[in-house]
Formats: C-alpha cells, structure tokens, sequence
C-alpha cells in the first residue's frame, strides 16, 4: 500500500478545503479539566500526514492522521488496526485506510509498543473523516502506544503544528 502523502498527491484538495485544513492545523492545543487523559506535551506530525500526541510522562501516546489527510482521502470506507501488543519502529505500519479516492498506509512517527486501537473505527470508519486528530473515547485517533527511548528521541525531530501547516500550504501550492 502507498503511504497517505504518496496518495494526497493524487488526490489534490479543493481551495475551500485546503483553507479549512490550515485553519485546523492551526488552532492551538486546548487543555480539558477533568480529563483522564495524561496531560500532552506537544502533538508533532510527520511529512506523511500523520499525528503524535506524547502525554507529560513521555511514556504514552496516541497516534493518528491529520485533518488535512483526513479530508484530502475523502470518505473514509474501511480502516484496518493493528494486533495490540506488535512493536513496531517509526516508519512501519500501525494500520491502513480506504477511501473512496484511495488506500494508504497509516506510519508510526515513532518507535513504540501498541497498547489499545481505537475499535471504534472498525465499526464507523467514517469517524476519521470527522474527527481525525481528537484522541477522546469517540475520536479518531488509531492506536494508544507506549513508546521507547527511541522514540521519545523521534518525537523531537517531528514537525511541530506551526511547521506542519507551512509544509501543507507549500504542498498545495506545488
């Protein structure tokens, strides 16, 4: 299967969508009181449109696809998980998606251990259309991981929000 970036080049989004995703990107990280969810450093991105959200112990994250991927794919139609347990280093597989434009691969940003998959997205794929970088109960988010060493290291070469948003408007205009 081709990465998610190979598959966007394919499928190019329209000026008012391609607007809506900077504008997403953009928007500044919003804390919930009475959350369960560890407290997040920083959600990082890869060139490959996907998402990373290390909580405050740098032990746990949560991976995902971003907005711009998500609506660049269209209507998301299947989306496989990975078996909870696999270990897997940045760049391999944690999962894959279907649209009705295109397959493509999900990459872990970093090196890590899957601890949970979001089964939500078995039953309604479509939820990573609508909500693709919410790592709530009924978000869409892919997998909850532990990471590494290694990938604490990895997180910190990835693209920051502000960065993220540059590098799609400059893939739009290319």
């Amino acid at each position: 299967m081709a990465s998610i970036a190979r598959c966007l080049r394919l499928a190019r989004p329209s000026a008012a969508l391609t607007s809506l995703a900077r504008s997403s990107v953009a928007r500044q990280s919003i804390t919930r009181p009475f959350s369960i969810s560890a407290i997040n450093l920083e959600k990082r991105y890869t060139k490959e449109h996907e998402w990373v959200d290390i909580s405050g112990d740098g032990e746990t994250a949560v991976i995902g696809i971003s907005e711009y991927a998500a609506q660049a794919l269209g209507d998301v139609v299947f989306v496989e998980l990975p078996e909870v347990g696999k270990v897997v280093k940045a760049g391999d597989p944690v999962g894959a998606v279907e649209s009705v434009k295109s397959a493509a691969d999900i990459n872990s940003p970093v090196s890590c251990k899957i601890t949970s998959v979001n089964t939500v997205l078995e039953e309604k794929p479509g939820t990573i259309n609508q909500l693709p970088e919410d790592d709530s109960r009924g978000g869409g988010w892919v997998v909850k991981v532990k990471v590494t060493p290694e990938g604490v290291q990895e997180f910190e070469s990835l693209m920051k929000e502000d960065e993220y948003a540059e590098f799609t408007a400059a893939s739009e205009e290319s």
